[in-house]
């Protein structure tokens, strides 16, 4: 099986993993309806952000124009550079999943905020239809990202003697997000982790090279 064919798998599964959850949130729950898990540590609570990824927000109306047409363009580039180094023996498989893993990642919230308010209306006080006969909640590139994923593993107090936030509670992970994120999240991680040689200055022309095909590393 082709280096190409396995990251095409990858991407898929991250894709439909991610999209049936949507999917079932969007047509099964209302915005802020949760189903607990397991107790204390892992929820699932559906929100909708206009943002970018873990609930986070890009001001105003052509901020989220913007930030659709931007992640296009990325996906685009990352699409491309995946290509490139799918053809490369010689850069490790594991660079080129964690490149997958942001690619499928990526996608999937674009996919949310290109055609879900086309295709959904809305979910505020009630649980959305799917090709509703009205039309959808939003026009193209201004869907709302679903989220579900809520972690709160520790929660309590900050200490008294604290400036500004002495006191008031706190929790952690407080963000919602989805598979899509977290797909992101774990290949950016990976790369830093693992794989951060590839970006040092000296191995930049190198890594071009690689990707152009017009040298082979003999290290």
């Amino acid at each position: 099986m082709s280096r190409r064919l396995k990251s095409l798998i990858i991407i898929a599964i991250i894709l439909v993993a991610d999209q049936s959850l949507k999917f079932w949130i969007k047509t099964t729950m209302s915005i802020g309806d949760e189903i607990v898990v397991f107790k204390d540590w892992f929820i699932i609570h559906f929100v909708e952000n206009n943002g970018m990824a873990f609930g986070f927000e890009f001001a105003g109306e052509y901020g989220k124009v913007f930030l659709s047409v931007f992640r296009i363009l990325a996906v685009i580039a990352i699409g491309w550079y995946l290509f490139k180094l799918a053809k490369q023996k010689e850069i490790p498989f594991g660079f080129i999943v964690s490149i997958a893993l942001i690619f499928s990642g990526a996608i999937g919230n674009i996919i949310d905020s290109l055609f879900y308010g086309l295709i959904f209306d809305h979910s505020y006080g009630q649980i959305a239809t799917l090709f509703p006969d009205g039309g959808g909640y939003a026009g193209f590139l201004h869907g709302r990202v679903v989220d579900m994923l809520y972690f709160p593993l520790i929660s309590g107090n900050y200490p008294g003697w604290l400036p500004f936030i002495g006191g008031n509670s706190f929790v952690f992970f407080r963000p919602v997000f989805n598979i899509a994120d977290s797909s992101i999240s774990v290949g950016i991680f990976s790369i830093l982790i693992f794989y951060r040689r590839y970006f040092n200055t000296p191995k930049k022309k190198e890594m071009k090279e690689i990707i152009e095909g017009e040298k082979i590393p003999t290290e």
